[in-house]
């Protein structure tokens, strides 16, 4: 097999095998949606300047902010329309290292229908960008819901999940408008000060080991580029950046790599590849790129794992994490980045992801 790079990018060239190799057994099991809503109606002032909450209701309190969302469901035409108003009381610049928004919306539990917002700029992001969801018939709304992810973005493909909520369709109000202010709920671990959550900003000053990186509480994290061409059936996977990178054994940032295998339906490996060595570095920048030769009708079938090692001597390792995308997805992160490369047909798209211990 072999692996291709972009000319000007600089990186570096490795060789995948095939072969079959050790890893963690994939739990393809799907679990329900399950859990309370916590939301609170909002109306629209009689000029249209600003929404309000209504009197009584208390001020919700978040701190990744509120989305205003109108939500309006026609049982004649099967049509759910959702209206994404604008986002209030984001993290600031300072806090989120990124100043532009986006919201991704789709709908549960089939995954199937699904859109976003442009990207708006500001702490308070005024979109007013409608998604229509077809062919949702009476019977079925209650059983339904949409999720909502507000992602912090300077570009499409440079883009980080800030929060997200869930709104259940039993919720609603039959052939009438329904205003809403969804609470979003923050990442576990995007309180941090030192964790910089604008995933473009990659640079070697990130990678210097620091006393604060190394105690730090925040789970590893691994920022991936996927993108696929269906024309030549070129998969491209990028391993960019890691981020909280520890090493247990001794008080000292680890040395990391990478592997990747591309597994098939039946979970044979079908290639595997390794990125180079990076030497004591609790939030090493990898930026290699690999290119598996994956036909159209393959690839909603076949699986993507992606493993980081801390080497600690030259026969002794230790699995920091790992994470697997594609049919048998280590979870719903992984699974929508999977589905969204899908989508965007050849344009990179990046994310981050949180490694699952060994």
């Amino acid at each position: 097999m072999r692996l291709e790079v972009p000319p000007h990018s600089g990186l570096s060239i490795h060789e995948c095998q095939a072969g079959f190799w050790d890893f963690p057994s994939l739990d393809i099991s799907r679990e329900p949606v399950v859990g309370a809503e916590s939301y609170v109606a909002w109306q629209e002032e009689q000029d249209g300047a600003d929404f309000q909450l209504p009197s009584g209701i208390p001020e919700p309190i978040s701190k990744c902010g509120d989305l205003d969302v109108i939500f309006e469901y026609r049982a004649a035409s099967q049509k759910l329309t959702v209206t994404i108003v604008r986002a209030q009381g984001l993290p600031d610049k300072d806090r989120s290292g990124i100043n532009s928004w986006q919201v991704h919306v789709v709908l549960l539990p089939s995954k199937k229908q699904r859109g976003r917002t442009g990207i708006q700029r500001g702490p308070n992001p005024v979109f007013k960008e409608k998604v229509t969801f077809a062919k949702l018939e009476p019977r079925d709304v209650a059983g339904c819901a949409v999720r909502f992810r507000l992602y912090a973005a300077r570009k499409m493909t440079r883009e980080r999940m800030m929060g997200e909520k869930l709104f259940y369709l039993s919720y609603l109000h039959p052939e009438e408008e329904m205003k809403v202010t969804l609470v979003l709920e923050p990442r576990s671990n995007i309180s941090s000060g030192e964790s910089p959550l604008s995933p473009s900003a990659v640079s070697h000053s990130d990678s210097a080991s620091s006393t604060q990186s190394l105690s730090h509480g925040g789970a590893p994290e691994l920022l991936v580029g996927l993108s696929y061409n269906a024309t030549t059936g070129r998969l491209s996977v990028e391993m960019i950046k890691g981020s909280h990178f520890r090493n247990l054994a001794v008080n000292r940032a680890p040395d990391t790599y990478g592997k990747l295998f591309l597994l098939n339906s039946v979970g044979q490996e079908m290639f595997r590849c390794k990125t180079s060595i990076r030497r004591g570095q609790p939030n090493p920048v990898y930026k290699e790129t690999f290119v598996f030769q994956v036909a159209l009708f393959q690839l909603s079938d076949v699986t993507l794992m992606i493993s980081v090692y801390n080497r600690r001597t030259m026969k002794r390792k230790e699995m920091i994490g790992w994470i697997a995308l594609g049919q048998n997805s280590s979870g719903e992160e992984e699974q929508d980045h999977w589905e969204e490369m899908k989508e965007t047909k050849g344009q990179q798209v990046c994310r981050w992801h949180t490694l699952l211990e060994s």
